[in-house]
């Protein structure tokens, strides 16, 4: 339903009854009252509400993966690599589409989304980054890894010193996900490249941290 400040396209009787343009909306209701953004008349109008259709959403997070299904607009398309928020009834959660299942074991890329039976998804509000540190004195067997809980929109930079927790490291390498946006390469090791958390698969990195060199 039309809320308060939304902006729809609708005939205006004064300034374009034969198309659209666009109105805001100023009191919602069955006669909505709306104001024509192009000549500022208000009248009240009927805003039909976009048809919908349920679509199942199988949401993956930190291994796990939970199934929901969510009531979407009829008209469009959807491709993978696309972000949206699913509403669950715990909480609202940003993922983004890892794949579009057609039917039993068809999956596709992109699709209108009248055909789409699932929409395969990962969290990405909130991440685990898997970070594999190499001691300072460069001795392989002394390499360690740790997992790191992070928003989803939290910057790596190649170069940067970091800390979380007890752990500190100097960002040596970024390794990108499949499903992420187009980055200049998969791998990243020039000071200043920038991936963002949602977007890793691993972080490489010089460990920093005191702990690192314990002889326990």
């Amino acid at each position: 339903m039309s809320e308060t400040g939304d902006r729809v396209g609708l005939p205006c009787p004064s300034c374009s009854p034969g198309g659209e343009t666009v109105h805001e909306v100023l009191k919602p209701g069955g006669q909505a009252t709306v104001r024509c953004t192009d000549c500022d008349h208000t009248h009240k109008t009927e805003i039909p509400e976009p048809e919908t259709r349920p679509i199942t959403i199988v949401v993956s997070q930190d291994g796990e993966s939970f199934s929901t299904e969510m009531e979407v607009p009829a008209e469009g398309g959807v491709a993978v690599g696309e972000e949206f928020v699913v509403d669950t009834e715990d909480a609202l959660m940003q993922v983004r589409i890892t794949g579009i299942e057609l039917g039993p074991e068809h999956r596709v890329e992109d699709a209108a989304i009248t055909s789409v039976d699932t929409l395969w998804t990962r969290a990405i509000d909130n991440v685990s980054v898997d970070v594999t540190l190499h001691p300072k004195d460069g001795d392989a067997d002394r390499t360690r890894s740790v997992r790191i809980n992070v928003p989803g929109d939290m910057e790596f930079v190649v170069g940067d010193t970091v800390e979380f927790g007890d752990e500190e490291f100097t960002i040596e390498g970024l390794h990108v996900r499949e499903d992420a946006p187009e980055y200049r390469h998969e791998k990243l090791d020039h000071d200043g490249d920038m991936v963002y958390a949602k977007d890793l698969k691993r972080v490489y990195g010089r460990d920093e941290s005191l702990t690192a060199w314990s002889a326990w």
